[in-house]
């Protein structure tokens, strides 16, 4: 009962956050909305932003949402049979319908509490493949590793590519006005330079005590871990494969994002690179800790499409059409549908430890 009224007090407290950060955002894009309206001579009565998302979410293609979707299945997929393959050195080769429908379970448990789908998915693959749960856990670490080093490479990646995007525009939206000419004359870089030059200075003053503190050594701790994770890779039987998986997995989620904006009539112009940006925007978004990233989500793609002069009320709608498409509807739908399959599909099946053949592991009966 006490782990029941936490859990639910968790979940209020994550979707509170969510629900105040889209409200807030809604409040904002509203605000724009109006003034826009006004300038384009439109009466206030008929210049509502939810009608304006409701009446895009209805225009936006089916058929380019619905490749959306097919990408983010295939992802899934990927991320399910590298899992299998995290834990095949363990002696234990788990059948592919449990590891994509706990997948599945996993992200549907995400937006109840964010990050507590992580456990859900290593506790309920623990019971029908009668592993224990604590080395089952182990090797989600390692697959979260590596979602870690595939997102920081989609950031160098687009960072390097539309670089001039992202300087033109701290130069056009610099507070020091046009004639600054430059990056580092704006206050806010200079400021967050600034910021870093003090703590290196701390941190060099310091050294001694913060080695000696808690939280150094749990950060260490971290590091050895996200060392351990990788060299435990090597020891896979076939790390080629691994390695195809993990970035396909990762391409599938830029298609998914990329589709989405194709999908909408005000993004469909947009470059692949313009894509890739706005995928990064979001995976931060996706990553802050509320509930599919609702709100964090809508914010940071909305920044990322003003590099592109997307007006922000059309960002909006697409922010939504992405995140009611994916997070909600598929998200909901299928996972609910594997939470009632996987009983059923599991329900004469008896583990026998590492199999002989691979078709051994992808049997569903």
């Amino acid at each position: 009962m006490k782990n029941t009224i936490t859990n639910i007090f968790k979940f209020l407290v994550f979707a509170g956050i969510g629900v105040t950060i889209l409200y807030f955002v809604y409040q904002s894009q509203q605000a724009g909305y109006l003034a826009k309206c006004e300038l384009d001579g439109i009466p206030e009565a008929d210049c509502n932003l939810m009608d304006k998302v409701i009446s895009d979410f209805k225009s936006a293609n089916v058929w380019w949402l619905t490749l959306a979707l097919i990408a983010f299945t295939i992802s899934n997929f990927s991320r399910a049979i590298r899992w299998g393959m995290l834990i095949e050195p363990l002696s234990h080769r788990p059948r592919l319908i449990n590891t994509f429908l706990t997948v599945i379970i996993n992200y549907v448990s995400n937006l109840a509490l964010p990050r507590m789908g992580e456990i859900i998915r290593g506790a309920t693959l623990a019971k029908y493949e009668k592993i224990p749960v604590e080395k089952v856990m182990g090797t989600i670490v390692v697959d979260r590793i590596m979602d870690v080093i595939y997102l920081v490479l989609c950031i160098a990646l687009a960072f390097v590519l539309e670089f001039d995007i992202i300087v033109n525009f701290f130069r056009e939206n610099s507070s020091s006005g046009e004639s600054s000419g430059s990056l580092l004359q704006n206050p806010i870089v200079l400021g967050v330079l600034g910021i870093g030059l003090v703590g290196l200075i701390l941190v060099a003053v310091f050294r001694k005590s913060i080695m000696e503190s808690g939280i150094y050594k749990k950060i260490i701790n971290i590091i050895k871990g996200f060392v351990e994770g990788l060299a435990t890779i090597r020891k896979l039987e076939r790390p080629w494969l691994f390695i195809f998986h993990s970035t396909n997995l990762w391409v599938m989620y830029f298609l998914m994002n990329y589709f989405c904006l194709l999908s909408f009539a005000p993004t469909a112009h947009l470059s692949p690179l313009a894509g890739l940006m706005v995928f990064v925007f979001g995976a931060f978004g996706i990553v802050i800790p509320s509930p599919g990233g609702m709100g964090t989500y809508h914010w940071l793609a909305i920044q990322a499409l003003a590099l592109y002069a997307i007006e922000s009320s059309d960002a909006f709608s697409f922010a939504n059409i992405a995140f009611f498409s994916i997070q909600i509807f598929y998200n909901i739908v299928f996972g609910v549908l594997a939470f009632l399959i996987i009983g059923w599909v599991n329900r004469n099946y008896h583990p026998k430890g590492t199999a002989t053949t691979t078709n051994e592991s992808l049997e569903t009966n």
